[in-house]
């Protein structure tokens, strides 16, 4: 029954936005998240962007991290250089806090990898500190959307007003509440749509037939291989 529910979306012909992306998830396809080694392996599996987490230890130093850190990490400052080193790939900065956010603009000029940046994991409570500490830098607005109001007008216009409300460029969320209604009214307002985390195929065609602008996967590579 499961694959006979998936067989629309897998023999749907792709209808994607110009300028579609998809994102290898830190850690992808099995490496160790938030490793040098997990953004080449992003980069190799064809990937537009790699996401790693960012958060400020006890020294203030910028460092991938999803929980508290606990030394050893990866600094900010390693990851640009090697992001630099990509010609054409971006890096989702998801942060985890919004501490010494102030210096990740600088260290990307510092790199010139400041066009090759934007935020995700800003939620409400970060969108203020975000507009003040890193102002230069582009983000998508995290949010909870409802499974049971996903295609509800009034409902994704009031999303809509909400990102716009938070000077984001777009919605990021998760797969599990995604629409072909969703993504449509956002695109009718000029908003992105970012889809997350996409790791089944059954689920990535499904995602794929909405015409999302970016979906995150954790294989990028099995992504890739349906796009074609």
């Amino acid at each position: 029954m499961f694959n006979i529910f998936y067989k629309k979306y897998k023999n749907a012909k792709l209808n994607l936005p110009k300028g579609f992306t998809f994102t290898a998830h830190t850690g992808c396809m099995g490496t160790k998240q938030n490793s040098l080694e997990s953004m080449k392996k992003g980069v190799q599996s064809g990937a537009n962007i790699i996401e790693f987490d960012l958060r400020a230890n006890k020294n203030g130093d910028l460092v991938l991290s999803h929980d508290e850190p606990i030394g050893g990490e990866i600094t900010l400052c390693e990851a640009f250089a090697l992001l630099g080193s990509f010609q054409n790939t971006k890096a989702n900065v998801d942060i985890k806090m919004t501490d010494e956010l102030e210096k990740v603009y600088p260290l990307a000029k510092e790199y010139n990898v400041e066009d090759k940046i934007f935020y995700t994991g800003v939620n409400d409570n970060f969108v203020d500190a975000v507009k003040t500490k890193s102002p230069e830098v582009s983000y998508f607005l995290n949010v909870k959307v409802s499974k049971l109001k996903n295609k509800n007008r009034n409902y994704l216009l009031s999303l809509v007003e909400k990102v716009k409300n938070a000077g984001a460029i777009g919605i990021n969320f998760n797969y599990k509440s995604a629409s072909k209604e969703l993504v449509d009214i956002f695109h009718e307002n000029e908003l992105l749509v970012s889809i997350w985390t996409v790791d089944n195929e059954d689920n990535m065609h499904k995602i794929l037939s909405f015409g999302p602008d970016n979906i995150t996967t954790r294989n990028p590579d099995k992504l890739a291989k349906i796009i074609g």
